[in-house]
């Protein structure tokens, strides 16, 4: 038993040992990294894109863009910027006897061109979209409990409040970015603006703040367990740890409200997410996340979003000292209700 322990103890000490040469052997020699060797992830980064969440029914099996059609699609985009750019002037007013009926929704329109932030490129792999497995590019298909409340009157009937085609009853019908309380989701996905993000690290912890309503997130990686099952958030609980120079973040224990995209009603405490940080060069983080919700889809799907180095300072978002619109959705609900 002695000889058996001793010789375990040297198995260990000489894996020990070779493991600095190891992760050396793996390193990428030329991008920055902190005072401690780890790969340097801090920065201000940018996810916009042209390149599609799912990939396009038309393009069936095509997983990657040719040169020609990516510099087709960043150029009808540029060609429409530049259209919107010069356009003159239009005066918006509210129709007071708006119908959705008849194309006229009541309201006096939104942000214009100016404020958008929707991408000029499309990814740097140009793939045909964001989602890479399921090998088609798109979402797997749904749990039926899941199809089944999608296909609800209740569902429908809070879309409709949402999208301000029915009064609203509470501000609890309205969704957690209208309240300003959580927007981005984990993994987060760009919108029409505000699609940067701003990483600070340690030995111990990454930060990761959203320009979005300004949540940070922490995540530790100094080894220490998630917190007890009993606790649930918004943005989960994370946990990182590094595997060569990728940075691979653990996210569960996700409260009822948890939000992916469109997904903001249904979502169960089941929810897993899996990413995967990479600096391959002086701009580029890749950024590679899988999802997994046995109660929402058949099975896990995974997607790839490069995240661009982009110019600072991140400016505030600040939604809740500003958030006149959800006091506003209620009273106009409760003017609609007047005799």
């Amino acid at each position: 038993m002695i000889h058996r322990t001793l010789a375990a103890a040297q198995a260990v000490t000489i894996a020990v040992s070779l493991a600095p040469a190891l992760v050396t052997a793996q390193s990428n020699p030329s991008i920055p990294r902190t005072a401690w060797g780890s790969p340097d992830l801090q920065g201000v980064w940018n996810n916009s894109t042209l390149t599609p969440f799912q990939r396009p029914a038309e393009l069936g099996d095509q997983e990657f863009l040719t040169e020609e059609e990516a510099s087709g699609i960043e150029q009808r985009a540029a060609n429409r910027n530049r259209d919107l750019a010069g356009r003159s002037a239009l005066r918006t007013v509210a129709e007071p006897n708006g119908s959705v009926d008849r194309g006229v929704d009541g309201a006096p329109g939104s942000y214009n061109n100016f404020w958008m932030e929707r991408g000029s490129t499309v990814v740097s792999t140009k793939r045909t979209s964001v989602i890479v497995d399921p090998p088609n590019g798109r979402l797997p298909a749904l749990t039926p409990e899941t199809e089944a409340w999608l296909n609800s009157t209740e569902a429908n009937r809070l879309a409709d409040v949402r999208g301000g085609r029915l009064p609203t009853d509470t501000y609890e019908q309205l969704d957690l970015g209208d309240r300003c309380i959580w927007y981005r989701g984990i993994p987060s996905f760009p919108t029409a603006y505000n699609n940067n993000y701003q990483i600070f690290q340690n030995q111990d912890f990454v930060a990761i703040v959203q320009e979005h309503i300004h949540d940070v997130r922490f995540i530790p990686i100094d080894g220490r367990p998630h917190i007890t099952t009993s606790i649930r958030q918004y943005a989960g609980d994370s946990r990182g740890r590094w595997e060569g120079d990728t940075l691979v973040v653990e996210t569960t224990h996700f409260n009822d409200h948890a939000f992916i995209r469109n997904f903001n009603s249904n979502l169960s405490q089941s929810l897993h997410v899996t990413e995967r940080f990479t600096r391959i060069d002086e701009d580029t983080i890749d950024y590679e996340f899988t999802v997994t919700d046995p109660n929402t889809w058949l099975r896990p799907w995974s997607g790839s979003l490069p995240l661009t180095q982009s110019d600072g300072p991140m400016f505030e978002y600040a939604c809740h000292e500003g958030n006149y619109g959800l006091t506003n959705m209620l009273a106009g609900s409760r003017m609609q209700e007047r005799p």
